[in-house]
């Protein structure tokens, strides 16, 4: 589904034409209802990494798209940090363990250096790691990012491809709410929301994320009446 096949099935839905239905309320729609698909579903459209290298002596490192970062995809900015894989001398990927920032403030109190073992969120833009290193050792960064949203100029995102029916509800929930009515529509469509909600997760979530020969079949309990 396109933006332009979206914005018209919002209107067609509502029946409610540009005239109340703007291009500017209709797009609010569309990227408040990205949003929230975003914050309720851990899906891989929205993973990424980049590569970036310590700095002796500097226990923070900056995330991807913040000023001064190094990385290598700097135009997605780091929302949630997945994990930090560091190259030690030996050329050995070591992944770092997450703590607490006062467990970080409280170990690089001695002045210790060495190779990074631990890291915490620092703020929203930089993390940091114990000890302090002591070379410029190599880092891979794992996060999710936002994704660009669907407009007309970014004509279709991976979620108005490969869930268009979840895009839609959440739009026409976003669209009723706005109209303020009538309710059973709005109930509707929230409820044909969370339906579509449940299978793209289990999606993301579960099928692409298992193998097979591994894990088995995912296979989902059916309730049906004893004999």
């Amino acid at each position: 589904m396109t933006y332009t096949e979206l914005v018209q099935k919002i209107r067609d839905y509502t029946e409610v034409g540009s005239e109340v239905l703007t291009s500017t309320i209709v797009n609010g729609f569309i990227r408040d209802s990205e949003f929230r698909i975003f914050r309720e579903t851990d899906a891989d459209y929205s993973r990424e990494y980049a590569t970036s290298t310590f700095t002796a002596n500097n226990k923070y490192l900056v995330l991807p798209n913040s000023s001064g970062s190094s990385g290598s995809n700097t135009s997605r900015r780091a929302l949630i940090v997945r994990s930090v894989v560091a190259t030690n001398s030996s050329s050995i990927q070591v992944a770092l363990e997450p703590r607490d920032d006062t467990f970080i403030t409280e170990y690089n109190s001695s002045g210790t250096t060495g190779f990074p073992k631990y890291y915490a969120t620092f703020r929203e833009d930089a993390i940091e790691v114990a000890p302090t290193p002591d070379a410029a050792y190599a880092v891979t960064l794992d996060y999710v990012y936002t994704p660009d949203g669907l407009s007309a100029t970014n004509t279709t995102t991976y979620v108005s491809v490969n869930a268009p029916e979840l895009l839609l509800y959440a739009c026409l929930v976003e669209a009723f709410a706005y109209l303020k009515g009538p309710m059973d529509m709005y109930k509707l469509y929230q409820d044909k929301y969370n339906t579509a909600l449940q299978g793209f997760a289990l999606e993301q979530t579960g099928r692409r994320r298992r193998d097979e020969f591994q894990d088995g079949v995912l296979r989902i309990k059916i309730n049906s009446p004893s004999p």
